[in-house]
């Protein structure tokens, strides 16, 4: 689930609740992975959502392999689907779910919740009329993510306001520390009205073409423009967690087909890799002549340069983010996750962006402009300089 952006300044709280959310990643798959399995019979799969980020990719691979797809939203956001796919239009904000009455599904995927109460009305129409619940949650939901190797088994945040209930998507963009905990609880939501039928799974960073933050998109379209391309951290060393959209839709369809249970991080890749091989994984998909500056985390913070933010998917590899990138994806890749690698990944986000407009490709939505860099870079390299005297 793909974190809303916050446009001032975060906090360091707020930045722990709200990085990781929302491909991979290693070219080599770990022994724990497994072939995807042969399609069983013919699903009934509701999606709530379907048009985002994941949703396209979780429709057609659930096409392809012999299922009948439902969509559920709002209908703004109208697709072409290689074979006919059930639409129903409604307003889970406005609670208006009335187009859901009545039916039955094998298995529904719940995309875009982050707010508790959409969770409850859906289980107020949907509980006992669907066989499987999948809910997309977030490694935001984490309370401590100061320590490496952390387990689905981790304390989730604890929500400190008034009524969960009562907040609105608005409310988060206000104050992103609301977002971990309010997906926390709709975890407990989905549980509630869903017991014994439930999946959540909690994505990290989620990438790959079709991606409108830039949050990765940053660093094949910067890498491929080469040069002095500024990379977080001393030698690159702290390391790095994302998951292929792709991926995750399609593992997501094959925990439905086997109705897998239980909760899930879903983060790649499956052993720990430094920033340093992302850049060269990244430049290996995009070519390219850059050159890769790695700056210590503590100069970029007298910089005033801040992790995710103007550095996307870096975050410092100590102190209180000690284990954001190095979450515990075994469980995961045990029901199936795989990966494929990040050099196809960033070949093909670079491709897709290239096909943007012009007015859209002009400036980048995250990560930092090219005179920022350059100031940067300029700093460091002239610290440097007054050291080696």
């Amino acid at each position: 689930m793909v974190v809303p952006i916050h446009k001032g300044q975060m906090t360091r709280r707020e930045f722990l609740h709200a990085g990781a959310a929302a491909g991979l990643v290693s070219s080599v798959l770990s022994p724990l992975d497994a072939a995807a399995p042969a399609s069983p019979k013919p699903m009934r799969i509701l999606i709530l959502g379907g048009t985002g980020f994941t949703g396209p990719h979780q429709v057609r691979y659930a096409l392809s392999r012999g299922h009948r797809v439902t969509l559920f939203n709002r209908g703004r956001r109208p697709q072409a689907w290689p074979s006919e796919v059930e639409e129903l239009t409604g307003d889970r904000d406005k609670g208006d779910l009335k187009a859901l009455e009545g039916r039955e599904w094998d298995v529904c995927i719940d995309n875009p919740t982050t707010l508790p109460f959409w969770v409850r009305d859906a289980g107020r129409v949907l509980a006992g009329h669907v066989g499987h619940y999948l809910f997309i949650s977030t490694l935001s939901v984490y309370a401590d993510t100061s320590h490496p190797g952390m387990d689905e088994t981790t304390p989730t945040a604890v929500y400190e306001g008034k009524d969960a209930m009562a907040e609105t998507q608005a409310a988060v963009q206000a104050n992103m520390g609301l977002y971990g905990p309010l997906k926390a609880l709709s975890e407990r939501e989905a549980e509630r009205w869903f017991p014994g039928v439930t999946t959540v799974i909690r994505p990290t960073l989620i990438v790959g073409p079709g991606d409108e933050t830039d949050r990765f998109t940053y660093w094949p379209v910067r890498i491929a423009r080469g040069g002095e391309v500024l990379v977080p951290s001393e030698q690159g060393r702290d390391p790095y967690q994302v998951i292929d959209a792709r991926d995750l839709a399609e593992w997501t369809i094959r925990l439905a087909e086997q109705r897998t249970l239980g909760v899930f991080n879903a983060a790649g890749p499956a052993e720990e890799r430094s920033f340093a091989s992302l850049v060269r994984e990244v430049q290996a998909g995009v070519g390219g002549q850059a050159n890769f500056v790695f700056v210590p985390a503590s100069f970029l913070a007298s910089q005033r340069v801040a992790p995710w933010r103007d550095l996307p998917v870096w975050v410092p590899g100590e102190g209180e983010t000690a284990g954001f990138a190095r979450m515990s994806t075994e469980r995961a890749r045990r029901a199936g996750l795989t990966y494929r690698s990040l050099t196809t990944t960033a070949a093909e986000t670079h491709a897709w962006f290239l096909g943007l407009p012009e007015a859209r490709r002009s400036k980048l939505r995250s990560g930092l402009s090219a005179q920022r860099e350059t100031e940067v870079l300029a700093a460091w390299h002239a610290s440097r300089a007054a050291a080696s005297k």
